[in-house]
């Protein structure tokens, strides 16, 4: 065919496609900025420092974008794609309870096995029908990169990577090793440790992979480390790939893809980059999280089609694949120090920005979307240092890191203009996020608080404290009338859902008004401030056919509060409130109308007050079919 030809052709299906569909745009560029604050943004553009997200305003629109109850990623993210509230996707929090042993669990998804003959199956735990369905269903492709909660993959038309809800290699958000030569060291959060000695010039060691399917026992793959203190750098000798891996002082090494043996003849292949702490007088190094090796054959597809993760690779090499990328729990265990946690994200965000540009290139019609989770992670961890007198500063100083929010701002940016440079006139554009974000200095101990109300009662002897720190130790449930898992729920002791419930039905939207009257406006006796906002009952904000699965409460704090770290996995402290010490120190799950998530487009909108709920029947709209009939949103182009 000529090239005259070709371009008719090429015109020719353009027009039909526009007439068929009963609209003038072909394709939708979403990307995704986790945690995005209106309010910075704002400051920022009014400063002249944000000149896309400016041009995006001018071209079209900027709002905030209200959220969710709670406002929380996987949350929220559902939210974006099924177009209901919770009670319609079954997503409430990180955490819920199981009614059975009141027990915590993450919510994002689970792993069914059968028998013991059977290998275990995943099941993703977000319901409802996402957007890229309908799509589907349309013959309209989608492109989806690591939007939450879509492991295991939903089968479209067109390709999909997994995003937050992938585990590592050992099941979990992400359990990463550290290496130490101090002796009794504690593991902090989501870490194990290995102690060595560094007096020989080589350390035989192992790196701890999957746990074995039937005896729950760690499946190990030998690795030494060579010590080379005169280069300020160590080697790793393994069976992997490369054979043999350097690690200089300060620095993250290259990609070790190496295998675990789980049988004869049978292996799980992962992938592990390291972090080099220090070599003396104490040698500190940080094995990050094995993740699937997206190159390798997987026993729980992260991609859909199962090989396009292969495909990625093959184009761009090694990637991150767990959910949760960003180390941050080296920074909070202070494995690492934060220049090395900026070093990992700079390199995370490039990763996730040549998986965009290489879409972009080939995307031709139909939707695309891409999320870059580095926003949420780094206001996380570098929120303190706007507030010298965050309790996690210790009184030490600010300035050093006190415009790294700013900075990365700044950054993403610079990705949405990579982004426009790939839209035409018939490509609507939506940059948004999925919540804003606030300061986190106090956390209130909720199960506490239900104790010194008398609704949740301990068993004779146990005292709220040490010995009370998680999984609702020592609780009396024949006596307990309510209790707290999660960032913000709380449950009742109901009768016939519960293991020991007693609360009866017709008791239960009294108590639930006495408890939300009660714990609304709270006050922090030792800050004379206000640390709850206000309590949302279930029915009020939840609808839908997985309401029953909904907390029965919804805690809306105040900004600087949060539930206590303690609180998510049911523990019962001794004080009502603590400071919140972690440098993990700034949060979103507060009252959502506190912390909206922001919302640019390329056009106008015809709604000045628009919703997370209001995205997906937008973007289906726009490419000319029908919001699904459980959506509560409307489209949001006049």
């Amino acid at each position: 065919m000529s090239s005259a030809a070709s371009s008719v052709s090429v015109a020719l299906f353009g027009v039909f496609f526009l007439t068929a569909r009963g609209t003038d745009i072909r394709r939708v560029i979403v990307v995704g900025l986790d945690g995005l604050d209106p309010r910075i943004t704002s400051a920022l553009i009014d400063q002249g420092e944000l000149p896309h997200l400016a041009h995006l305003r001018d071209q079209g629109c900027f709002y905030p974008l209200a959220t969710v109850y709670p406002a929380q990623t996987p949350v929220a993210w559902s939210t974006f794609a099924t177009g209901t509230n919770p009670g319609g996707h079954g997503i409430y929090d990180f955490i819920h309870r199981d009614p059975k042993t009141y027990l915590p669990d993450l919510s994002l998804c689970r792993f069914e096995q059968k028998n013991i003959f059977m290998p275990p199956k995943a099941v993703n735990l977000r319901r409802g029908t996402p957007l890229w369905e309908l799509l589907s269903n349309a013959d309209i492709p989608s492109t989806v990169i690591r939007c939450p909660c879509t492991f295991p993959p939903d089968n479209v038309r067109g390709r999909m990577l997994s995003g937050m809800g992938v585990p590592d290699l050992r099941g979990s958000l992400g359990t990463a090793t550290f290496y130490s030569s101090v002796c009794g060291l504690a593991p902090g959060e989501g870490e194990q440790i290995v102690q060595i000695s560094n007096k020989n010039s080589e350390v035989r060691t192992s790196l701890v992979g999957p746990r074995h399917a039937k005896t729950r026992e760690d499946i190990t793959a030998d690795i030494t480390i060579k010590l080379e203190p005169a280069k300020r750098r160590v080697t790793v000798l393994s069976e992997g790939r490369p054979r043999e891996l350097e690690v200089a002082e300060g620095k993250w090494s290259d990609w070790l893809q190496i295998k675990f043996k789980t049988g004869p003849l049978q292996s799980v292949a992962g992938v592990v980059r390291f972090y080099l702490a220090r070599l003396e007088p104490v040698f500190e190094f940080y094995a990050s999280p094995v993740n699937f090796d997206p190159a390798s054959i997987l026993l729980y597809p992260i991609s859909s089609p199962p090989d396009y993760a292969k495909e990625l690779t093959r184009t761009l090499g090694t990637f991150y694949t767990t959910g949760m990328v960003e180390d941050h729990g080296g920074l909070v265990n202070e494995r690492f120090g934060e220049d090395a946690y900026l070093d990992q994200c700079a390199q995370v965000l490039k990763e996730r920005e040549k998986m965009m540009l290489h879409e972009l290139d080939r995307f031709r019609e139909g939707f695309f979307y891409v999320l870059f989770d580095t926003p949420d992670r780094i206001q996380h961890m570098f929120w303190r240092f706007r507030e010298p007198e965050h309790p996690a500063n210790h009184g030490e100083p600010v300035a050093e890191y006190s415009r790294v929010i700013e900075e990365h701002y700044k950054e993403y940016d610079a990705i949405v203009g990579r982004a426009l440079a790939h839209a035409d006139d018939q490509t609507l554009v939506i940059v948004l996020s999925d919540h804003g974000f606030t300061s986190f200095q106090r956390g209130l101990n909720l199960n506490t608080w239900l104790h010194q109300q008398g609704l949740l009662t301990l068993k004779s002897g146990v005292t709220p404290g040490p010995d009370t720190e998680s999984f609702l130790h020592g609780v009396d449930w024949a006596q307990t009338r309510a209790y707290s898992v999660g960032l913000g729920s709380i449950y009742l002791n109901l009768e016939g859902r519960e293991a020991n419930g007693f609360v009866k039905a017709a008791e239960t939207q009294s108590l639930k008004n006495a408890i939300a009257d009660a714990l609304t406006g709270i006050g922090d006796p030792e800050r004379d401030t206000v640390a709850v906002r206000g309590v949302a009952t279930s029915e009020s904000v939840y609808r839908g056919p997985y309401i029953d699965e909904a907390p029965d409460l919804v805690v809306k704090f105040a900004p600087g509060y949060r539930a206590s770290w303690s609180t998510a996995l049911g523990g019962i402290s001794a004080d009502l409130f603590e400071d919140n010490t972690k440098k993990w120190s700034g949060d979103h799950i507060v009252d959502p109308d506190l912390v909206p998530g922001v919302l640019f487009m390329n056009r106008p909108i015809s709604d000045g007050r628009p919703a997370l709920t209001d995205l997906a029947p937008t973007i289906l709209s726009a490419l000319g079919v029908p919001k699904g009939p459980e959506m509560e949103g409307e489209p949001l182009l006049s």
